[in-house]
C-alpha cells in the first residue's frame, strides 16, 4: 500500500491493528503517526485511551500490558511507539503481532534505518493480515523535483523549472527540511500567488540567485572563470554565510557523478539520470563538464576537495582562512 493511500484511509477512519513504519525517510512514517492519531480518537476519547511511548524508555512488558487494555469510554485505544528501533528485545513483541488486540491501534514507528526481514518477528508481522507494513525509503535526487512538484500541486500551486532546481539543490534530500522550508515560502508568499519564481526561492529560502554553491559549480563546469572569481569573493567575504565544508561537499558529490559518468556504456540523459540517481535537468552539466575535463584531471579535483575540506576543518592549515583555501581550491580546479 503507497504512502497516499495509508493516509487517504486513516482520514476516512479505516485502521488497522497495527501500523509497522520502518525505514531510512523518517517524513513518511512521522506523517502516517500523526495522520491516524489525528483521526483515530475523538478529542474527549484521548484522555484515558491514547498512550505515546518510546523505544529508550519503555520495554516490551510494559508496552504489551499497554497494548492489551480494553479502551474506556471508547471503541478503541491508540498507543504510539516512537523511536523503536532504541527499544531493547523488540523482537519479544513477535507473540503480540501473532494475536494483536482488535480494539487496539498500536502505531511503530521505526526510524533511520532498515529492518532485517529475516527474523520472526518480521516473519509475524508479515503473516498478521491485520498488520500494515510500510517501508519508508530515501527519496533519490532524481525524484526530489517531481516530489516537490506533486506536494505544491496539492497545494493548487505550481513552479518554475529553475526554482525548483534551485529547491532541490539548496535543501537536499531530508522531506522534513524541505517540507518546512516549502510550507514557510507559501505562507510569505501569501494568498493569491499561485506560481513560485526563482525570486521568491531567492528573498525567502535564503539561497542567492547569483551566488551560491551551485551557481560555483556551474562555472566550473563551463570553465567560466571571471564568474567563478566572482563568486568565490563574495563566499571568502562572508564565510559564515558560505561554509566551506558545505562548498566542497556539493562540488565532491558533482565530480565524483561526473568520474562515474566516464564509464557508463549508455549516456543519453536518462540513461544517465537514473544510472547516478539525479534529476535529468542535471545531466547537461555532466555532459558539458565531461567535454571540459579529462577523467585524469576530475581524479585530481576530486583528491583536491579531499584535500581542502580536511584544511578547512583546522588540519595542516591553522593560519589559512577559509575565504584563502577557497580561493587556492579553485584556482587548482580551473587551471
Amino acid at each position: 500500500m503507497t504512502f497516499e493511500e495509508i493516509i487517504a484511509k486513516a482520514r476516512k477512519g479505516e485502521f488497522y491493528p497495527i501500523y509497522f513504519l520502518y525505514g531510512e525517510e523518517p517524513y513518511f512514517i512521522d506523517k502516517i503517526a500523526d495522520t491516524v492519531q489525528q483521526y483515530a480518537l475523538k478529542e474527549e476519547e484521548r484522555g484515558f485511551n491514547e498512550t505515546v511511548m518510546y523505544g529508550k524508555d519503555t520495554d516490551v512488558v510494559n508496552l504489551i500490558h499497554a497494548a492489551k487494555r480494553y479502551p474506556m469510554g471508547a471503541s478503541r485505544q491508540l498507543i504510539l511507539l516512537r523511536e523503536a528501533q532504541l527499544m531493547a528485545k523488540f523482537e519479544l513483541l513477535e507473540n503480540y503481532f501473532e494475536t494483536p488486540q482488535p480494539s487496539t491501534i498500536l502505531v511503530i514507528s521505526y526510524k533511520h534505518k532498515s529492518f532485517d526481514k529475516r527474523t520472526k518477528v518480521y516473519g509475524a508481522l508479515n503473516k498478521q493480515k491485520q498488520a500494515l507494513i510500510f517501508e519508508s525509503k530515501k527519496l533519490y535526487e532524481n525524484k526530489m523535483g517531481q516530489w516537490i512538484s506533486d506536494y505544491l500541486k496539492s497545494r493548487s500551486l505550481t513552479i518554475e523549472p529553475k526554482a525548483l532546481m534551485l529547491l532541490v539543490e539548496f535543501l537536499g534530500q531530508e522531506l522534513e527540511k524541505v517540507v518546512q522550508a516549502v510550507d514557510k515560502l507559501i505562507v510569505v508568499m501569501g494568498p493569491g500567488v499561485t506560481k513560485i519564481t526563482v525570486d521568491h526561492v531567492s528573498n525567502n529560502i535564503g539561497v542567492n540567485k547569483e551566488y551560491n554553491v551551485f551557481e560555483l559549480q556551474k562555472a566550473l563546469v563551463y570553465k567560466d572563470i571571471l564568474k567563478a572569481n566572482r563568486i568565490v569573493k563574495v563566499f571568502a567575504s562572508n564565510p559564515k554565510a558560505y561554509p566551506m565544508p558545505a562548498t566542497t561537499a556539493i562540488l565532491f558529490s558533482f565530480f565524483s557523478k561526473l568520474l562515474a559518468y566516464y564509464y557508463l556504456p549508455d549516456k543519453s540523459k536518462s540513461a544517465v539520470a537514473s544510472a547516478l540517481k539525479m534529476a535529468p535537468y542535471n545531466v547537461d552539466d555532466l555532459q558539458v563538464a565531461a567535454r571540459n575535463y579529462t577523467g585524469l584531471k576530475v581524479a585530481e579535483i576530486i583528491s583536491l576537495l579531499r584535500e581542502y575540506d580536511v584544511k578547512s576543518k583546522g588540519f595542516g592549515s591553522a593560519n589559512t582562512s577559509d575565504g584563502e583555501l577557497l580561493k587556492e581550491m579553485i584556482f587548482k580546479i580551473l587551471h
